[in-house]
């Protein structure tokens, strides 16, 4: 773990030959562990649970991290799950797999398809790939654990909840995850993708856009539906600012500056025949750069203003910024080591080339360390069939992603056991390749 006044050793380095060996030695008892982690997949996929309310996944990782030898706490920042083992000198390293599943009906016909509902009767789906993410983390937490031997430093397991609120890692740091278990000197983390199974792609510096959530309520005059000159029409006035709000990105920003702006919510009213007092729109933003997000956000909140100053409107609007997430952005040494890793043992035609992925994460904010940055590194892993792969339309990556299920659709359906596989030998080997060999830094 890092001090200021006593730094410990970084994660170290690796020869490829040696970390081959080595992985050869762990990943020989992945066979053992598959038919479990299979069965955890299954069992969360028919089992989700929406951010804030993971308590029967978490009870899941954490009894299978106890059964394996780690220090297990649970309800870190929520239903957190945090399994350290300890296994002599040497760097601490994080492997982090988010939990939390969606609001979304599945559609993919399988004979494991979610039939989840809540208590109001809203479908819920892991649609993002979490419990790809789950099992693969306990997978190569067993793995390791099987395996001290061939490894020195310290495991932190982190089972982290609330992704897709994209408040469940602050939480978890809030609740004194750094604290109370070290501050690791590396952090990994890795996501499905529709790519082909067996394939990794790993993006240096920004790998995901940062986000911020907006709500702005706009104030109208309300009046019956046949009487509009009696109002000040928050309906209207809110479709003037959606449109607007459209010129930030094609007029504001330049072309070299990636940035997006989604208004995903409008709500007005309640009958056809009545004009409303107010009108609510909540917005997504993302932009690979801070900066760039904190213009964004003045923007919207000028143009709001102006559009309600233009129609009259009784009062100025209320802009709110709901979250906010920093870019995901990859430490260029350890994202370099991790993707190396991926070469020597996956073989170089695995990698795809990197590109910018305009979703958000919550994952940056295992980098804010107390009084210092964190090493994070962050990688897509394949999950698509190989036949779906080929038969999808186009001849570039980009084009045949965009024929095929994706994240947060109903549709989205992991190549079952291949992803596991792929998942629990990426995470593993970069793993191995932060933490020092059994003869101390680097490989003997």
């Amino acid at each position: 773990m890092n001090d200021a006044a006593h730094p410990q050793p970084t994660p170290g380095p690796s020869t490829a030959s040696g970390l081959k060996a080595r992985a050869r030695r762990v990943l020989a008892k992945l066979d053992a562990v598959l038919p479990d982690v299979d069965a955890l997949y299954g069992d969360l996929h028919e089992h989700p649970e929406l951010s804030g309310h993971e308590a029967r996944t978490a009870a899941e990782v954490a009894r299978r991290l106890e059964s394996e030898g780690y220090e297990v706490s649970r309800d870190v920042g929520g239903h957190g799950v945090v399994g350290l083992m300890r296994n002599g000198d040497g760097p601490t390293v994080l492997l982090r797999g988010d939990m939390d599943a969606l609001p979304v009906e599945e559609r993919t016909g399988l004979p494991y398809a979610s039939r989840a509902r809540t208590e109001a009767g809203e479908p819920v789906m892991h649609a993002c790939g979490h419990d790809v993410h789950t099992a693969c983390l306990v997978g190569s937490a067993a793995v390791l654990a099987r395996s001290r031997d061939a490894w020195r430093g310290t495991l932190m397991i982190v089972g982290q909840p609330a992704e897709e609120t994209l408040q469940g890692a602050k939480a978890m740091l809030d609740a004194g995850l750094y604290a109370r278990f070290g501050t690791p000197d590396a952090v990994l983390g890795q996501h499905s993708a529709p790519l082909p199974v067996g394939t990794f792609m790993h993006r240096e510096g920004v790998a995901m856009m940062g986000s911020a959530h907006v709500r702005v309520r706009l104030f109208g005059r309300g009046a019956h539906g046949a009487q509009p000159e009696l109002s000040v029409d928050p309906v209207v006035l809110g479709a003037s600012v959606v449109l607007r709000l459209q010129t930030i990105v094609s007029r504001e920003l330049s072309p070299l500056e990636a940035a997006v702006v989604t208004v995903g919510r409008f709500h007005a009213g309640t009958r056809a025949n009545v004009i409303p007092e107010e009108a609510v729109l909540e917005l997504t933003v993302r932009t690979e750069d801070d900066a760039v997000q904190a213009r964004v956000l003045t923007a919207i909140e000028r143009i709001a203003k102006g559009e309600a100053a233009a129609a009259g409107a009784p009062r100025p609007p209320q802009v709110e910024v709901l979250g906010r997430t920093p870019v995901n952005r990859n430490d260029p040494a350890l994202l370099g080591r991790v993707r190396d890793a991926h070469a020597e043992w996956f073989g170089p035609k695995a990698l795809v080339p990197g590109v910018l992925v305009t979703a958000s994460e919550d994952f940056p904010f295992f980098a804010q360390g107390p009084g210092h940055p964190v090493p994070t590194a962050y990688w897509f892993v394949g999950i698509t069939p190989r036949r779906a792969w080929e038969a999808a339309p186009g001849a570039t990556p980009q084009e045949k992603v965009a024929h095929l299920p994706g994240p947060h659709s109903g549709h989205y359906a992991p190549d079952r056991a291949g992803s596991l596989r792929a998942g629990c030998e990426s995470l593993t080997v970069a793993a191995l390749a932060c933490l020092h060999g059994e003869g101390g830094a680097g490989d003997p």
